[in-house]
């Protein structure tokens, strides 16, 4: 099994960083149900009754994660992180779509934790992942318009990416076509992505609330975590 780790590099350069890896194994995914809808559903809702979008700036975590893209040369308002612009969405009065179980899942618990998450097939990925400073000659391949197009991080960009290409721009904006996860996935890794003020209870606690989730939907999926970075 791959594993995910951090360069020095970009703990050098945000020493306050942490990230919690969650390993899934035998999952059953499948098309978005009632539990994962009435799930993202109550959260948006929660949402809407504590947070508006003139509240969004006063957010510490927002206000971490802009200051981050800020300092790796990317434009926080142009390219928001994950967490940013699932809050967008809802504050605006949409539902999100519903994807398939397992990412409903975990779009709800980085709503109600107020922590970039994101989830991928690990039996997709070429080698181990390693979240790292682009060099801007690693591949990135998204479907546009039902065309494969092929594009290239931004030279410093903070990426998660494996030996054949990145996985993920920007460190929790945009993950690839190719280890998307599907109705079919059944091994898979998520990351939740912390920078202080966020503390090591707080990533714990949205942690152990997905493996929860992802362990009622698949009983029989068996599930290791780990700390990365500085509150490991």
């Amino acid at each position: 099994m791959y594993r995910a780790s951090i360069n020095p590099d970009v703990l050098q350069s945000f020493p306050e960083y942490s990230a919690l890896i969650l390993y899934a194994n035998n999952l059953t995914n499948g098309p978005s149900d009632d539990y994962s809808t009435a799930l993202l559903r109550g959260v948006e809702r929660e949402v809407r009754e504590h947070m508006s979008l003139e509240d969004l700036p006063e957010q510490p975590h927002i206000q971490a994660w802009r200051e981050a893209y800020r300092r790796f040369g990317s434009n926080p308002k142009k390219f928001p992180d994950s967490l940013e612009a699932l809050l967008k969405r809802v504050l605006k009065g949409n539902e999100l779509p519903g994807i398939n179980r397992v990412v409903d899942i975990y779009n709800a618990i980085s709503l109600e934790h107020m922590i970039p998450a994101g989830g991928e097939d690990w039996t997709k990925l070429a080698s181990d992942l390693v979240l790292t400073k682009a060099t801007g000659t690693e591949p990135f391949v998204v479907f546009h318009e039902g065309q494969e197009t092929v594009t290239y991080p931004d030279k410093g960009e903070v990426i998660w990416a494996d030996a054949e290409g990145v996985t993920c721009r920007r460190w929790n904006w945009r993950q690839c076509k190719r280890t998307q996860l599907t109705e079919d996935t059944r091994h898979a890794y998520f990351v939740l992505d912390s920078l202080a003020p966020y503390t090591k209870e707080q990533l714990q606690e949205a942690g152990e609330a997905l493996a929860s989730h992802l362990q009622h939907v698949a009983p029989n999926c068996t599930i290791s975590l780990e700390i990365l970075g500085a509150l490991a």
